[in-house]
């Protein structure tokens, strides 16, 4: 059962270690067609491995799929398992989308250079498929013994849902997050961005480094008055945090709605691990095009409605849509989401229309 895990886990590191190591070796801003490539080869990946999913688990290679699912005590086989992988990767895809309204406003509230934004969001993902992947076995865990946690996600994913439509979102500022007071009080942090770097030795040569490469170099007081050879953290490292912190929190919402779908670990690691890997690539498609999806979040909202509705009533509408039951879920799942997309293109504001 290892092997499936050790070979996965090796691509992924295989294909990060050439996208920061080949691919994007050098900082640089990335463009709107080279995030559309690397968006679509994500994208493509992601649905495609469903097909290796269904000849691994109809085979039953090296375990898959001989022990029941712990939400709907069924064998996964291929057709089953492939189903669940893809409504899994669907719904993790578009809550990820909402993260990435998120991260907009981390970067621009701390004024992110456009260049080192790829690398945050690089390191960024990596953390938080760590922790990911440690409450994925802990929730795995938990459905696995506790089968009534599962009735406890699905009254937080309604509530969670209901406040994302009833309750007007305040404006945040980053800058004033507790978080970083936190940072600022315990640790030096620089009052300007030193090139890539999220830390720097003051007296080093990094600790002259401007954001703009050729930039003239601007006085830095915390720097200038630190002792020779001190660390001190830069924004970009604090913006890393911000980044990492607010995976953590939309996880808190993800890793119950894939576990409304399956408690097979594979299958919850994998679709989450390809939904995320995407995100970078989609935040520089989306980010100057976030405010026209306006019908988007409440699509969100709906969806995690649907998935915590089918938690606590899942015996029942199994008995009435039968065999179809996780392809009808992923057909309603997809269909919310085309819609929200579709009117925040057609439905403008008035003030667009006039």
């Amino acid at each position: 059962m290892i092997v499936p895990w050790l070979v996965f886990i090796g691509f992924v590191l295989v294909m990060l270690a050439l996208d920061l190591g080949v691919f994007h070796r050098k900082s640089h801003i990335v463009g709107f067609k080279e995030s559309i490539a690397w968006s679509a080869v994500w994208i493509t990946l992601g649905l495609s491995f469903s097909v290796l999913v269904y000849f691994a688990y109809d085979g039953q290679w090296y375990g898959l799929g001989l022990t029941p699912d712990s939400v709907d005590g069924l064998i996964n086989n291929g057709k089953l398992a492939a189903t669940k992988y893809l409504t899994g990767y669907v719904v993790e895809k578009s809550l990820s989308v909402d993260n990435i309204f998120v991260i907009a406003m981390v970067f621009g509230s701390l004024a992110v250079p456009a260049r080192y934004q790829h690398r945050v969001l690089f390191w960024g993902i990596l953390g938080a498929l760590v922790m990911r992947g440690a409450m994925i076995g802990v929730g795995s865990a938990l459905v696995h013994n506790f089968h009534w946690v599962l009735y406890v996600f699905g009254v937080f994913l309604i509530l969670t849902a209901l406040k994302m439509l009833l309750m007007k979102e305040k404006e945040e500022h980053p800058e004033n997050n507790p978080l970083v007071r936190w940072l600022q009080k315990h640790f030096p942090i620089t009052r300007n961005y030193h090139g890539q770097h999220f830390m720097v030795r003051a007296g080093s040569q990094n600790s002259h480094e401007t954001a703009e490469p050729g930039a003239a170099v601007v006085a830095d007081p915390v720097v200038d008055a630190a002792p020779k050879g001190k660390w001190l953290l830069t924004p970009l490292a604090v913006a890393l945090v911000l980044v990492e912190v607010t995976d953590l929190i939309f996880a808190v919402d993800s890793i119950p709605a894939i576990f409304s779908i399956t408690a097979d670990p594979f299958l919850v690691f994998t679709s989450n691990v390809f939904a995320i890997l995407g995100l970078r690539s989609l935040y520089f498609a989306l980010a100057g095009m976030i405010s026209q999806f306006r019908y988007l979040k409440p699509a969100l909202s709906l969806i995690l409605l649907v998935v915590g509705v089918k938690m606590l009533a899942a015996k029942w509408l199994k008995v009435w849509l039968g065999d179809s039951f996780n392809l009808t879920i992923l057909a309603v799942i997809l269909g919310i989401l085309a819609t929200g997309v579709i009117t925040s293109w057609l439905v403008r504001p008035k003030s667009e229309n006039c």
